[in-house]
């Protein structure tokens, strides 16, 4: 019987997924080729933070240009509701960033991590 008909052994199947598992997440700490679903999460908040702030400039300007149709207030009600469109456009943009917002799951996945790092410090 030659080497190649004999199976590896336990250990040396464990430890090859244990350097296989370090490398993994070696490339994942520098970022370099980082795809599948946390490069896709990344994108549809990048995504979802600009269309939430053109629309509610946009819906903020739609306002103020009815007002100043309806009042006639020429550009006053205009101006003033682009402003606050603006803010609230930001203000959205904020909450998600900072996870004060679980709709897109944010918020759940700082959570979890805040109660694993908890777990951690008991152990």
């Amino acid at each position: 019987m030659t080497d190649r008909d004999t199976p590896p052994s336990l250990e040396d199947i464990s430890r090859r997924l244990t350097e296989a598992k370090g490398g993994a997440d070696g490339a994942e700490a520098d970022g370099a080729g980082s795809s599948g679903p946390a490069r896709a999460s990344g994108l549809g908040i990048g995504m979802r933070i600009s269309i939430e702030l053109v629309t509610t400039i946009a819906v903020g300007g739609a306002i103020g240009y009815g007002l100043d149709s309806w009042l006639g207030t020429s550009p006053l009600a205009m101006v003033v509701f682009l402003v606050l469109g603006g803010a609230a456009g930001v203000m959205n943009a904020y909450r998600v960033v900072k996870g004060l917002d679980d709709s897109v799951g944010l918020g759940r996945a700082i959570e979890r991590k805040e109660k694993a790092e908890g777990n951690k410090d008991r152990a």
